[in-house]
């Protein structure tokens, strides 16, 4: 139950219909309200009170490891997107001739040109075909072979918003002494997570989407005993065991997740991700999972009674996360899109469809006004 008045939280222009949270969401507004008093105590003070904002990054990263349910809030790195954090991973990693990944067909280009890129290092992609299965997971499997090295898979496909099933994926990972590198960008803060519970060794996520923060920083955890792992490509003063110790002539690399962190903290967005999270966690994910399902399902049963609308997402109550992508069947995307933008639906064209991805707090009548008007 939700007892917080989120209309106060979310002020929305009353005009639109806001249904793009897997594209970018919009700020609650206690996200503001910390944006603008960093941006107040910049113009008036400076960096005079920095020791307090290094408080902040350590709370934010606290705040972070228990959305993950990460062993410790040292496992937490604070990186600008999800893509430099697959990149850490696909580039720190060291590849033999003959090593391969496996991804599959539905993957964000983010999730696919990282592993592409390492062609140059004798590393090939296989991509299972999960488009017209009931097992994903097994159509994945079937592409792993003895010189498989890694899987990475996104949590829920931005697309189709088919949801996966991360502990079969991170059991088998670990029986067949496999990696797993999870893109979360698409169910964090919509659904609940476990690092540990589904064996990941990489995870990662932007803040702009369903975690309700700004563009720019993202989390990425490693699992302690993957980071010495993970050459490094970029250092700084940051990423060093002692890096207030300018003096120092020699060096050696932060031993916690801090090392993949090479100059100064984006501390803007550490104190605007960190109020959207304050959010979350008032409110609590159990409740918002339950929430975004339902607004899921609602999206779902009032669609398919239309006979000239076709859904394109999964319709099993394990499968389905925060997405619904349809498509009419007598009027093209592209139009389609264009008319539901003008009537003041936010959404997306994606996957050959229309894509609707309300959060927790969408009103029901706002989702009633956007059935009626896609009728």
């Amino acid at each position: 139950m939700i007892s917080l008045n989120l209309n106060k939280e979310f002020p929305l222009d009353n005009t639109i219909i806001y249904l793009n949270h897997a594209a970018m969401s919009p700020w609650p507004k206690r996200t503001a309200e910390a944006v603008q008093q960093f941006a107040l105590e910049n113009i008036t003070q400076g960096g005079k009170n920095y020791a307090q904002w290094e408080i902040k990054e350590t709370l934010l990263r606290e705040q972070l490891r228990q959305l993950l349910n990460a062993p410790a809030s040292t496992d937490i790195a604070l990186l600008k997107n999800t893509s430099e954090a697959l990149s850490v991973v696909a580039y720190g990693l060291t590849w033999q001739e003959g090593d391969n990944v496996v991804i599959t067909n539905q993957e964000f280009p983010s999730n696919r040109i990282v592993w592409e890129s390492l062609q140059s290092q004798g590393v090939t992609v296989r991509q299972a075909d999960i488009s017209q299965t009931s097992e994903p997971e097994e159509a994945l499997f079937a592409q792993v072979n003895e010189n498989t090295r890694l899987i990475a898979i996104s949590a829920v496909q931005y697309a189709s918003g088919l949801r996966m099933d991360l502990e079969k994926i991170g059991h088998f990972c670990q029986n067949h002494q496999i990696l797993f590198c999870v893109d979360v960008i698409q169910s964090l803060g919509a659904l609940q997570l476990d690092v540990q519970a589904i064996h990941a060794d990489f995870v990662m996520a932007d803040g702009h989407k369903w975690l309700l923060g700004p563009e720019g920083l993202a989390v990425f955890y490693c699992k302690a005993e993957q980071r010495e792992k993970i050459q490094l490509k970029q250092y700084g003063w940051h990423n060093i065991d002692n890096p207030y110790d300018f003096e120092a002539k020699t060096w050696a690399l932060a031993t916690d997740a801090r090392r993949f962190e090479c100059g100064s903290p984006n501390m803007l967005g550490i104190y605007a991700l960190s109020a959207s999270l304050s959010l979350l966690v008032e409110i609590g994910m159990p409740t918002i999972e339950q929430q975004v399902l339902e607004n899921t399902q609602y999206l779902l049963n009032a669609l398919t009674s239309s006979p000239q609308i076709e859904i394109l997402s999964p319709q099993q109550p394990n499968r389905y996360a925060g997405i619904v992508t349809f498509r009419h069947r007598q009027i093209d995307a592209k139009t389609l899109y264009q008319q539901l933008r003008e009537q003041g639906i936010i959404c997306a064209q994606r996957g050959g469809g229309i894509r609707l991805s309300p959060h927790f707090y969408t009103p029901p009548e706002k989702l009633d006004q956007a059935i009626q008007l896609i009728h």
